[in-house]
């Protein structure tokens, strides 16, 4: 059997070699250190975080407008961009005025507004949790006319507000999507600005 050898021979090399790494409480200090660094750090986080949700709600709001407009003029019309109403899980549009549940486009052959059996979806999209979105004077939908030309409740320019939830058109991360009449899309980095 191997016997160690007693301390005193051991030389300086492999003095060194048995005492190199870290012990296991400053595994722990170092760990404890890390933990309120990040715990002192969270909270900065969260303006960046609600800023980023709504850049990406506002960017797909945008992209789904000019896709519908594009559909719009490729197909002669029919087209409507429609909110998904509150259920599976998302509560955040009761109201017609709410979009925050997402949207849908999809072909509209009878001109009613309402998604009927054999009408074609062209795209669906959810928007990303946390967030309001509000379309005022809102039905609930959004027609397109061959022109390419939106239309929300019979009005032709129309904005969307989009503010993180439990906040308002206040926020610092707010931002209006403003659509004109001829359906120009511009946005604004504030949610109470006038279009």
């Amino acid at each position: 059997m191997y016997a160690a050898p007693p301390t005193s021979s051991l030389s300086s090399q492999q003095l060194r070699l048995a005492t190199r790494g870290f012990t296991t409480i400053e595994l722990m200090v170092v760990i404890a250190i890390i933990t309120i660094l990040a715990a002192l750090a969270a909270p900065s986080f969260r303006p960046l975080i609600e800023r980023w949700r709504v850049r990406a709600a506002t960017e797909d709001l945008q992209s789904i407008l000019y896709y519908a407009r594009s559909e719009a003029i490729k197909r002669g019309g029919k087209i409507v961009l429609k909110k998904i109403a509150s259920g599976n899980g998302c509560t955040a549009a009761d109201a017609n005025t709410q979009w925050g549940c997402g949207w849908t486009v999809f072909i509209d052959a009878n001109n009613n507004a309402t998604q009927d059996s054999g009408e074609l979806t062209l795209q669906t999209s959810s928007a990303p949790t946390k967030l309001e979105i509000n379309l005022a004077s809102s039905n609930g939908y959004i027609t397109v006319d061959r022109w390419g030309q939106l239309a929300s409740a019979g009005s032709s320019s129309f904005n969307f507000r989009l503010f993180p939830q439990g906040s308002n058109a206040t926020n610092s991360a707010a931002a209006t999507l403003c659509v004109a009449a001829g359906g120009m899309i511009r946005r604004l980095n504030t949610g109470d600005g006038t279009c």
